[in-house]
This record gives C-alpha cells, sequence and structure tokens, in this order.
C-alpha cells in the first residue's frame, strides 16, 4: 500500500506543474481580450515589441553557442543524464523569460487604452498579465524539476541507486537554469540601463524634455529595455532562485526522509502555487480612490496567510515534522521583514529618501554620499533578516525541550523555499512596474487623455514600489538559495567543516569575495560604454532642429541597435569568468579552498547586490520626490542633482546588484559539479 502511494505522489507534482502552465495560458488569453487603443498607441507599442524580440533574438543565439560548449564537457564527464538535464534547464529558463515579455509587450498599449476607463480596470489588466508570469514562472519551473528527477528515477530502475541518480539530473538542470538566467540578466540589464541613461542624460538634463517625450530618439530604446530587463531578465532570475532552492531542498530531503523528503518541497512549491493564484483575485479596488499598492499587500498577505496552513497541515501529514513547518514559516516571515525593509529604505514617504532628496538642494556630489550611505546601511538590515533566518532554519527555534530539533541543512533549504513559495504573487507584482511604466510611455507619447495619464502616473508609481521590493526578495531568496546550495557542497565533499585559519582555504576565502567586485566592475563599465554610445547617438539626432520642433520623427530604430549590439558584445567575459574561477581554484587548491571561496562569494555578493539595489531605488525615488514638485521640482537645480543620482544608480538597481543573483548560484553549482568530480562522489550525495 505505501508503495503504491508512493508511486501516485510521483505524478502529482507533474499535474501541479501542468496546470500552473495552463493558468499562464488562461490568463493571457483573458489580457489579449482587452481593447489595443488607438492606431498611434499600437503603433508605438509594436516598435517596442519589434526591439525586444530582435534583442532577444540575438542574446538567444550567444547564449545558444555558449550553452551548447558547455554541454560537451558536462557530457563527457557527468555523463548523458546531467547533460540533457542541463539543457532542459536552459531551454525553461529561457521559456520562462521569453512569453514572459511576450505577454507584457502586447499589454502595455491595452492597459493604457483601459486607464480610460477607471483605476480598477487598469490595475486588474495590469496585475492579470504579471500573474501570466508568476504563473510561468512557478508553473513551468515545477513542471521541469519534476520532469527530470521522475523522469530519471523511474528510468533507472526507482531504487536508492535510481534517487541518486535523479539527484545528479537535478543539480544539471539547475545549472542550465542559472547559465540562462545569468546571460538574460546581465544582458538585459546593460541593455535597459543603457537607454535609459542615455534618454535621461540628453533628454531630460540637456534638453529638459519630460521622460518618454516622442522627441527622444533613445525613448523607445528605454521602453523595450523594461521588459528585456525587468520582465525577461528578471523570469529568468527568479525561475532559477525558485528551481535551484526547490532542488536543493530535495537533495537535502532525501538524505534525512528518503524519497519522500525529496519529494516533499515539490508538494510544498506546488501547493502554494495554486493557493497564490487563488490570492491573486484579492487584487482588487475597494474604491476607485484606494492605493493600488493596498491591494496587491492585501492579495499578498492574504497569500502567505493560506500557505501557513497549508504548510503546517503538509508538514505533519507527509513528514510528521512540525520542524519542517517551522523552517517553512520562518521563509514566510523573513519575506514580509525584507519587504518591509526594502520599503523603509526605498519609499518617498521615509526618511532615508527624504534625506537624499533634501541633499540634492546642496549639489549632486551630496546627493551621491547620501545615497550611498542609505545603501550600506540597508545592506546591514538585510543580511541580519538572513542571518537570522539561516540560524532558525538551521537550529529549529530552541524547541528541543517540545521534541522539536532543527532540520540541520535541510532546514535552511526549506527557510528558502517558504521565501520562494510567494514566487506567482511576487513576479506578479515585479512585471506589473515595468507594463505600467511601458502604458505611461505610451500614453505620453500618443497624447492619451489627462484623465488615463493621471490614472497611469499612479500606477507607474506604484510599479516603483513593487519592483523595489520584488528586488529585496531576489536578491534575499537568492542568498538563502546559495547557503541551501552551499549545504550539498559539503554533503559531496564529505567535508563537515572548513578551516579559514589554512592558507590555501584563506586565500579561497579572499578570491571569492573578489569574484563579486570584478563582476560587477565588468557590467557597470558595460552599462557605461553601450550609454555613451546612445548618448553620442541621440546627440546627432537632436542637432536636426526640425525633431525638437515635432515637424519630423527621430530614428528609433538606432538606439534600439546601439544597446542591443552593446549589450550582447558585454555577455561573454563576465560568463567565462564565473564558470571558469572555481574550476581552476578547485584542481589548483582544492576542496577545502573551494568552499572557502563559495564562502566568501556568497557574503560579499549579498552584500554588495543589497547595498546596489536599494541605493539606486532611493536615489531614484528621491528624483521622482523632487519631479512632484518639492525643492523646487522639475528643472530646478535640486532636479538636475537628483537625476544625476539617479543616473548612477540605474545600473546599481537594475544591472549590477541584480546580476549577482544568478552569479552567485552559478559559482555555487560550478563548485558543486568540480567537487564531485574531484572528490568522485555522487552529487548531492543522495
Amino acid at each position: 500500500m505505501e508503495t503504491s502511494i508512493l508511486q501516485l505522489a510521483l505524478y502529482v507534482p507533474l499535474v501541479l506543474g501542468i496546470l500552473g502552465a495552463l493558468y499562464a495560458i488562461k490568463l493571457a488569453s483573458g489580457v489579449f481580450e482587452y481593447a489595443q487603443g488607438t492606431k498611434k498607441m499600437q503603433k508605438i507599442s509594436r516598435a517596442i515589441m519589434s526591439g525586444a524580440g530582435a534583442y532577444l533574438k540575438r542574446q538567444f543565439i550567444t547564449v545558444a553557442v555558449f550553452t551548447i560548449i558547455l554541454t560537451i564537457p558536462i557530457y563527457y564527464v557527468l555523463g548523458t543524464i546531467v547533460a540533457a538535464a542541463f539543457l532542459v534547464g536552459a531551454i525553461s529558463s529561457g521559456l520562462v523569460g521569453y512569453f514572459g515579455m511576450y505577454v507584457a509587450v502586447r499589454s502595455n498599449a491595452r492597459a493604457a487604452q483601459a486607464s480610460l476607463t477607471s483605476m480598477r480596470k487598469a490595475l486588474s489588466l495590469l496585475f492579470s498579465a504579471g500573474m501570466v508570469n508568476g504563473a510561468l514562472v512557478s508553473g513551468i519551473g515545477l513542471l521541469g524539476v519534476s520532469t527530470v528527477f521522475v523522469g530519471a528515477y523511474l528510468a533507472l530502475g526507482q531504487g536508492e541507486a535510481a534517487l541518486s541518480q535523479a539527484g545528479r539530473a537535478l543539480i544539471g538542470f539547475g545549472f542550465g537554469a542559472n547559465v540562462l538566467a545569468l546571460f538574460m540578466r546581465v544582458g538585459g540589464g546593460i541593455y535597459t540601463k543603457a537607454a535609459d541613461v542615455g534618454a535621461d542624460l540628453v533628454g531630460k538634463v540637456e534638453k529638459g524634455i519630460p521622460e518618454d517625450d516622442p522627441r527622444n530618439p533613445a525613448t523607445i530604446a528605454d521602453n523595450v529595455g523594461d521588459n528585456v530587463g525587468d520582465c525577461a531578465g528578471m523570469g529568468a532570475d527568479v525561475f532559477e532562485s525558485y528551481t535551484v532552492t526547490i532542488i536543493a531542498a530535495m537533495v537535502l530531503g532525501a538524505v534525512a526522509f528518503g524519497l519522500m523528503g525529496a519529494l516533499f518541497p515539490l508538494f510544498v512549491a506546488g501547493g502554494a502555487m495554486l493557493l497564490g493564484f487563488a490570492a491573486s483575485k484579492k487584487v482588487k479596488l475597494k474604491r476607485e480612490s484606494e492605493y493600488p499598492f493596498a491591494a496587491m499587500k492585501r492579495g499578498f498577505t492574504v497569500s502567505t496567510v493560506l500557505q501557513a496552513v497549508f504548510f503546517f497541515a503538509l508538514s505533519y501529514y507527509v513528514l510528521n515534522s512540525i520542524a519542517a513547518f517551522l523552517a517553512l514559516l520562518t521563509g514566510l516571515v523573513a519575506t514580509h521583514l525584507i519587504m518591509a525593509f526594502t520599503d523603509y529604505y526605498t519609499s518617498t514617504k521615509r526618511k532615508p529618501v527624504l534625506e537624499i532628496a533634501t541633499a540634492a538642494k546642496s549639489g549632486a556630489g551630496t546627493n551621491l554620499i547620501a545615497g550611498l550611505g542609505v545603501g550600506m546601511e540597508s545592506a546591514v538590515a538585510g543580511i541580519l533578516v538572513v542571518a537570522a533566518s539561516i540560524f532558525l532554519g538551521f537550529n529549529g527555534l530552541w524547541l528541543e525541550s517540545f521534541g522539536i530539533f532543527g532540520l540541520g541543512y535541510f532546514g535552511i533549504a526549506l527557510v528558502g523555499l517558504g521565501m520562494l513559495s510567494t514566487t506567482a504573487m511576487i513576479m506578479a507584482m515585479d512585471t506589473f512596474g515595468p507594463i505600467a511604466d511601458n502604458a505611461g510611455g505610451i500614453a505620453q507619447m500618443s497624447g492619451l487623455a489627462r484623465k488615463g495619464k493621471k490614472r497611469l502616473d499612479r500606477l507607474d508609481a506604484v510599479g516603483n514600489t513593487t519592483k523595489a521590493v520584488t528586488k529585496g526578495f531576489a536578491i534575499s531568496s537568492a542568498a538563502i538559495a546559495a547557503v541551501a546550495l552551499f549545504s550539498t557542497y559539503f554533503e559531496s565533499t564529505g567535508l563537515s567543516s572548513i578551516n579559514v585559519a589554512m592558507p590555501t582555504v584563506f586565500i579561497g576565502l579572499l578570491i571569492g569575495g573578489a569574484v563579486p567586485f570584478i563582476f560587477s566592475s565588468l557590467t557597470m563599465k558595460a552599462v557605461g560604454r553601450a550609454a555613451n554610445l546612445v548618448v553620442n547617438e541621440v546627440r546627432r539626432q537632436f542637432r536636426d532642429p526640425r525633431i525638437m520642433k515635432g515637424t519630423r520623427d527621430p530614428d528609433y530604430a538606432k538606439c534600439v541597435d546601439i544597446s542591443t549590439k552593446a549589450a550582447i558584445s558585454s555577455l561573454v567575459l563576465p560568463g567565462a569568468i564565473v564558470v571558469l574561477v572555481p574550476i581552476i581554484l578547485g584542481y589548483t587548491l582544492g576542496l577545502e579552498a573551494l568552499g572557502g571561496f563559495l564562502a566568501g562569494a556568497i557574503l560579499v555578493s549579498q552584500l554588495m547586490a543589497i547595498f546596489m539595489s536599494n541605493a539606486g531605488g532611493a536615489w531614484d525615488n528621491a528624483k521622482k520626490y523632487i519631479e512632484d514638485g518639492k525643492f523646487g521640482g522639475k528643472g530646478s537645480e535640486a532636479h538636475k542633482a537628483a537625476v544625476v543620482g539617479d543616473t548612477v544608480g540605474d545600473p546599481f538597481k537594475d544591472t549590477s546588484g541584480p546580476a549577482l543573483n544568478p552569479m552567485i548560484k552559478v559559482l555555487n553549482i560550478v563548485s558543486l559539479l568540480v567537487a564531485a568530480v574531484i572528490a568522485g562522489t555522487q552529487i548531492g550525495a543522495i
């Protein structure tokens, strides 16, 4: 009887994954039923679609070459199963990014048109379009991981050896998802910020024209960037965090509880996904004047409460472990804390942003200094939440006297899984932002009626908040996922600890801490080079007086092409560093040194990512605070100083900071694969 139940349980995650994918299709169909707007709005939307499609096509060609090159050594060293799973992970990640962006670029004009009717209708469309991305990430993620695991387990005989081989396949899947996410995050971030910086510096600062003014040659490229960076890039980024966390929990769960321990994370992810879908129905305005973010928070709160109840029942009846529930609950609480901290440091209603805006009155220098200070302070708050979560996940809330003991590394993985159980809602809130931004741009360029623009301005402001909050979630959940993967490193190598007093280990620690700096340096410099090209092109076009007079259309395609070429050409070196450094270090200094390398990389990446993301978000919102009429408003000296801060912050929050998320997981998985080869063990030791 027990065997038949386990056989049936194997197929449950597959069914749940298919349901998630089907729900995404249903939502997309509903979005496409909305009116597309005027011919001018459709023309602008098509230009954005064309630019985004052309960029992704070039990016996929570049990434495909890199992926094929990596597949060859994986096949010869680790075997057919791992190589095939690697390709499945890469393709799955690419599909999520592509289809999420496909729906987003076809929703922007529809949202602009809906804004003419009511705030309720516009919010409903925007959030539904965002939830498509949430359903894709969670549905395809669950389906991909389940297919690889169940397929390998059944094909290889369903015994302990089959379970071990299935663990190998899962690591291959995670590596493929990570590689795609790294390139899509880095490439999309470079593209979007090159276009954004170029558009702002010349358009806003030099020419004094508003954002998304149709006379600005870079405005279409800027709107394209919102999609390739914040939709495709963010989708692939969270997809790899989501799947890697599930994989780490499965590997460690199998060690602790056998086959059911491996399946438990899949049940958690699938059930939480469906509850997220149900809670999304609560994201509706009670009245036209209600703050849209309040409706989103209401839906998010409902989803976490439902998930907490579900986690208790699942932990008790499947694993008979209250400790598993407490670890998952810790992840949910940590998510709310991270969102609260991020909102505090980046909201226009809070002290940190107000201090940065006030500093802008005395010039760009003081504005930059204030923003750097806020970013550094926020990194401490973020790291404390992550540290507390890891401690509680490992030790089990000090409840030994009640017979509840910590689950060790498996508990840490469950904390990460608890955080990422909110993925569907988080991705909906995140993707809402760039679609609202695009809708506002289309409204500005098409001359939409004032009532529509006013509603879209409110929604765009909410989108800035959701993007900042979800970036904080992505960074912190990535840190937990990295620690969970780090745990599997010890399982694979047989190490119980690493001794930092050993010179080789300390050298590894130092090199690990240095990698995020060189990686961020490369991405920052890439944005600078690309932005310089866009600035020069925009200035060249503005030399034609007819463009400023509005009697001649700019050549939008030129800026799109410049941004695309610059982003694609900057992908290879950062990717090569992330893959090659742990291989070289593992073979030259040994497994303990490689463990030290990972520890240094995880710590520095987490601090840098929070610092850059929150500093950039705070600079951005300080600029928006001034644009709302404070300290002289648009065109004032304070505003010009704030634009400089925002220009520096753009690659911080949208390129280099977020790109550290997939970077650290690629380092982790490459190290895990190297360790398995050197130590001659099964990956994950399951």
